[in-house]
């Protein structure tokens, strides 16, 4: 008989290795970690960077996936903000030095530059001829500026910092065609205020994300306490703990959830306090079944004889062994959290705009469903639903992998 050295490795290095062949559990993990990272890193890959990626454009409304159009970027005239890398991550954002204006057509006339604005419909129906001035496109301009123009073809203008700038009128027209005038590609089109989907689907994501951590990290401190208090001590506190946990069972989510949000006030924080005090029940009485059947066990029997306390025999001693099904609830109730959050925006009792979040952004669209929009509502429903299964696919590969006899027959010695 000869033992490897796995034999000796600490069960979560079992647990790992059953969750590697559960392909589906996996799959689950990737598209868990890939919304993270997209969560994560917030503007700083999203097409459009502005906070809650909120730039609207009204004549985009409803535009198909794909959707492309020329804009000209026409520089603000005030101090462009130096914004760090980390301000930009999570819920943060970027304003654009520049307003960008649709356009269908442009041509240039000395230091001007003429466009034609696009109207959202087709060229059947062209928009209104604008004149801007070519160093207003490019520079921050003092509000007092007065343009002067010399017979050499140059102009002189001064910035806000009353910096004087000479250029040639040819260089600002080229640097306007190079750098000025865009094309911009909506992959997932536009939603009926002209906002780029695929980067309001991006911002959702965080909001999702964050509502199901903290929600459940809230859920989880207080079953845990709750189940452990109840199933050590028993007696009354455990009949009380049992009462508490039956009445609350007793009262669907949703309805608690909207009683919660109704006392609290709308608002994100409030929505992960409301969601977070009413999905401890399942952990709470998971744990307390749990705890009764520890609390008679050797080694607890042995701490009470060493003189430890009750605090230090539940954290110590008896928690750790019971978080294999923990883990796997949390897994469930992730999933949970964001259908309640999608639910809750989606009656407009939720997250407010203009943040991002996929249950509203349903909302908005549902009434296109029968017109020629019906991916407005579907693409926030599609996520919604590739989030939730990620995480249930996990959560069942976590209870396989953490299943006691699958883990002693793992640790099996290996014979030859």
């Amino acid at each position: 008989m000869i033992q490897d050295d796995k034999y000796s490795r600490p069960l979560s290095y079992y647990a790992w290795q059953r969750l590697k062949r559960n392909k589906l559990a996996i799959s689950g993990l990737i598209v868990i970690v890939i919304a993270a990272l997209v969560a994560v890193l917030g503007s700083l890959i999203r097409p459009d960077s502005s906070p809650h990626a909120n730039d609207q454009k009204l004549s985009l409304g409803k535009k198909k996936p794909g959707f492309k159009i020329q804009m000209l970027l026409i520089r603000k005239n005030k101090e462009s903000e130096t914004q760090y890398f980390w301000k930009r991550m999570f819920f943060g954002g970027k304003e654009s030095d520049y307003n960008s204006v649709p356009i269908f057509r442009y041509e240039f006339s000395g230091a001007d530059i003429i466009v034609e604005e696009y109207t959202g419909l087709n060229e059947t129906y062209p928009g209104k001829k604008v004149n801007y001035h070519l160093a207003d496109v490019l520079y921050p301009i003092d509000p007092d500026n007065k343009y002067q123009e010399d017979g050499a073809g140059n102009i002189t203008f001064f910035d806000i910092h009353r910096k004087q700038i000479k250029m040639p009128i040819s260089e600002l027209q080229k640097i306007t065609e190079e750098k000025n005038i865009v094309q911009n590609t909506f992959w997932l089109g536009t939603d009926q205020f002209g906002r780029d989907m695929l980067s309001r689907l991006m911002a959702g994501t965080l909001v999702s994300l964050s509502v199901g951590l903290i929600s459940v990290f809230i859920s989880l401190v207080i079953g845990i306490m709750i189940g452990a208090v109840g199933g050590f001590f028993g007696g009354r506190t455990d009949d009380i703990v049992m009462w508490v946990i039956n009445v609350v069972w007793s009262v669907p989510t949703l309805l608690l959830v909207i009683a919660v949000v109704f006392a609290l006030g709308k608002g994100f924080w409030q929505i992960f306090i409301a969601v977070g005090l009413t999905m401890w029940v399942e952990t709470a009485r998971v744990v307390r079944g749990q705890v009764i059947t520890l609390r008679e066990k050797e080694f607890v029997e042995a701490g009470k004889a060493l003189g430890f306390n009750n605090f230090r025999l539940i954290i110590k001693h008896i928690l750790p062994n019971v978080m294999s099904p923990v883990i796997v609830i949390a897994a469930s109730d992730f999933a949970s959290a964001i259908l309640i959050e999608s639910g809750l925006s989606f009656l407009g009792i939720g997250l407010q705009p203009p943040m991002a979040s996929w249950g509203r952004m349903i909302k908005e669209h549902y009434g296109f469903i029968m017109a020629d929009g019906a991916y407005l509502a579907i693409l926030p429903g599609l996520a919604i639903m590739v989030m939730v299964l990620a995480f249930m696919l996990l959560g069942n590969g976590l209870r396989d992998a953490l299943d006691a006899k699958s883990m002693d027959a793992a640790k099996a010695p290996i014979s030859s």
